[in-house]
Formats: C-alpha cells, structure tokens, sequence
C-alpha cells in the first residue's frame, strides 16, 4: 500500500468548507485537480470524476462513495479497471480548529498490483492534491470574507 496525505488551514467555518467542497456544480471554477464531479453523495452511490494530476491529462473514473459524514468525512473508492489492479480510496477530512479555521486533510490510500509501476503517477497526484487544497482556501477564504 501506498499512501499520499496533505494538510492546510483553511481561514473558514468547517460548514463553510464542507459546503464548498461538497459543491460539486462549482470546482470547475475554482479546482485545478478536480475537473469534474457530479453524482450521488450518499453511500455506495457511484460518482463520475474528471481529474488531471497534471494539469494535462485527463482521467476519468466512476468511484463509489464509502463514506459521507457531513461536515467530517467524505470518502469514495476507485479502481482501475478491475478491483485490484490500482485502487484507491481518496478521502477528505475536515477537522474544526476553532470557530473560523478548519484543518483540511486531504490523500489516498492505493493498493493493487500497479501500485509499484506508478511512482510518477504518485508524485503528480500529490502535486494535485496540493495545488487543489490552495485553491480551496483561497475560493473558500475569498467567499467567507465577502459573506
């Protein structure tokens, strides 16, 4: 197994990130990582998901939810192809600081046999990863202070 994680403090109400990040309609205007997303949010439900590690390629995938705790936790699992080859089950964890920051944790966790051939798969999904969580707190903070 491997496991990518980041962090950020995000200068808002964790409602306020929840929100925001739940908002699937709106990434693409704000998520570099993210390009689309749309689907069911309750559990087991399948998504579909546009993503570009990147910036230049695009992957397209139907992960199923695993977990959805409003404004805590939101989980899905993906794979490649067939179960595993390359699967991952990418996760958001938002934590409450105090009334106006939120700690955002943001990774994956991959398994399957491809995982070993990736490795620069791995380091361009964390770039992503990375460049996603400063665009959240920047659209989030920009938002909150205009509310």
């Amino acid at each position: 197994m491997k496991k990518i994680e980041t962090k950020i403090v995000i200068n808002a109400p964790i409602d306020f990130v929840w929100n925001a990040l739940m908002d699937f309609e709106n990434h693409p205007n704000w998520n570099p990582f993210i390009k689309h997303i749309s689907g069911n949010t309750s559990k087991n439900s399948k998504l579909q998901v546009h993503i570009s590690p990147d910036g230049n390629k695009l992957f397209k995938f139907n992960p199923v939810v695993i977990s959805n705790q409003p404004p805590f936790e939101f989980k899905w699992l993906g794979k490649f192809l067939v179960k595993g080859l390359f699967d991952g089950e990418h996760y958001f964890m938002l934590n409450k600081m105090n009334e106006k920051e939120t700690l955002l944790t943001h990774g994956e966790n991959f398994s399957g046999i491809f995982i070993y051939l990736s490795s620069n798969m791995l380091k361009d999904t964390e770039k992503g990863f990375e460049k996603m969580n400063i665009a959240l707190k920047k659209y989030c903070e920009r938002q909150f202070l205009n509310e």
